[in-house]
């Protein structure tokens, strides 16, 4: 793919959707970080109703460290892994609080130093929190970036690489979730919606999906 279709890709998805951030709940770098390390191998949907009921109950690191694992579990127990998860959680919020002044840390080093906490986690943490032009490639994003011609890989490393070189520096910081949503929504995984995509003309993924016969 060449960079005239990659701007035009991003303009259209720019001009859709001006201002798109994370479908992850929270109000604090805090909730989103115990958000998005939640999120692993499950849904926005269910790690936002376990947050819900949580942070009402205990929204900082103080708070949560003080349920400890047995505590923290009855709320977390409907995700997927929550009890590696659990694990994870109090450990990362005692580091915070012993190393980080209950803060979280805005570098990438200190951020994977979390427990549970990887580089996916620590991009998305990067952009959505503190404003970085970061990009977290999850299942979604590498999907996207492939199927499209955007930006191909064969592993998420290299697509992170490739689409940090080639995307618009001006698209760069609401790219993650513009192509987030996109594969949520449109580029879905078994039939993507090609009939109903707004770039479906500049993708290059050649089997494209027609539009399906009306029952």
């Amino acid at each position: 793919m060449n960079a005239e279709k990659r701007h035009a890709i991003f303009t259209r998805l720019q001009k859709e959707n001006p201002h798109p951030t994370t479908e992850l709940e929270y109000k604090t770098p805090f909730e989103l970080l115990i958000a998005v390390l939640l999120s692993a191998q499950a849904t926005d949907v269910s790690v936002n109703k376990a947050t819900r009921l949580l942070y009402a109950v205990a929204n900082t690191p103080e708070a949560i460290y003080a349920l400890g694992v047995d505590g923290l579990i009855p709320y977390i127990q409907t995700i997927g892994l929550f009890r590696t998860k659990a694990k994870n959680v109090i450990a990362t919020c005692h580091l915070l609080m012993t190393e980080h002044h209950s803060e979280v840390p805005r570098s990438r080093e200190a951020l994977e130093a979390l427990p549970g906490v990887g580089r996916k986690t620590a991009n998305v943490v990067m952009n959505t929190a503190f404003g970085e032009p970061t990009i977290a490639v999850d299942t979604h994003i590498f999907r996207v970036s492939n199927r499209t011609g955007i930006a191909p890989g064969k592993n998420v490393d290299i697509v992170e690489q490739k689409l940090m070189k080639f995307v618009p520096k001006e698209f760069r910081q609401d790219a993650h979730h513009w192509l987030i949503l996109h594969g949520r929504y449109t580029c879905i995984a078994r039939k993507p919606k090609c009939w109903n995509c707004m770039i479906a003309d500049l993708c290059e993924y050649k089997q494209k999906t027609p539009l399906p016969d009306k029952v």
